[in-house]
């Protein structure tokens, strides 16, 4: 018998269902770490991060949103963060708990999806997304911001890494559910962005990410927007 829609997580739930399931794909993408993926040949971190701490961003305890191999959480924890990271892809943990021995730094690494992850209110100074949110079905935008929200301490900021136009198809919402596919995940130009966080969030900075020559201590691809907001 099909189950029922009486709130709304049975109908994220329901839609789901009509795209990828992300676990598995996400698991098999950090099984062979020699995959000719950006990030992958690079230990540091994103070079707009840098840039948040180099302009007097301090804050003291961090959530990583889709962590991956950890180059940016390690760095956070070089800086003096307590630093709570999670990802879906127990590979991508892996790797990053390897990565955090060899750089002897403390992180906590939740094998977790971002609505799965147990979290007291007002908890957190600084949350760093990376390449997450670009993949995240629309359904599922709402309750992402309002756990962003949640999650947040009053006044706290929220950084953001996502494909612009160029790193990916600007992917309709409805054409999601129609071709039942992300196609790779969904690009979005600089309007559409802002209009997703400006209702509750104060935008500090937004820009293209700088590229940067490998090999290099910081990580940039121009096909991605960087953005540094904070709650209002």
């Amino acid at each position: 018998m099909a189950k029922e829609i009486i709130n709304n997580e049975d109908l994220y739930e329901m839609l789901d269902g009509l795209l990828r399931e992300p676990r598995a794909f996400w698991n098999d993408f950090y099984e062979d770490r020699n995959k000719e993926i950006p990030f992958f040949k690079v230990k540091g971190p994103d070079e707009n991060l840098v840039s948040y701490f180099e302009n007097g961003l301090l804050p003291k305890r961090v959530l990583e949103i889709g962590c991956g191999p950890g180059r940016n959480a390690i760095y956070l924890a070089k800086k003096g963060c307590a630093v709570d990271a999670i990802d879906i892809s127990q590979n991508a943990l892996s790797w990053a708990r390897e990565r955090a021995i060899s750089e002897n730094v403390d992180i906590n690494l939740y094998h977790s999806s971002l609505f799965e992850f147990e979290v007291e209110r007002h908890t957190y100074d600084f949350i760093y997304d990376c390449g997450l949110f670009h993949h995240l079905a629309p359904h599922r935008r709402l309750s992402y911001v309002e756990t962003i929200k949640k999650a947040l301490k009053v006044g706290g900021h929220f950084g953001l890494v996502c494909f612009n136009t160029n790193g990916a198809s600007e992917t309709l919402d409805w054409d999601v559910y129609a071709q039942r596919s992300m196609s790779g995940g969904i690009g979005y130009s600089e309007d559409r962005l802002k209009r997703l966080f400006e209702v509750d969030f104060e935008i500090l900075e937004f820009r293209e990410m700088i590229k940067v020559s490998q090999p290099a201590e910081v990580f940039g691809e121009d096909f991605l927007w960087t953005s540094l907001m904070i709650v209002k």
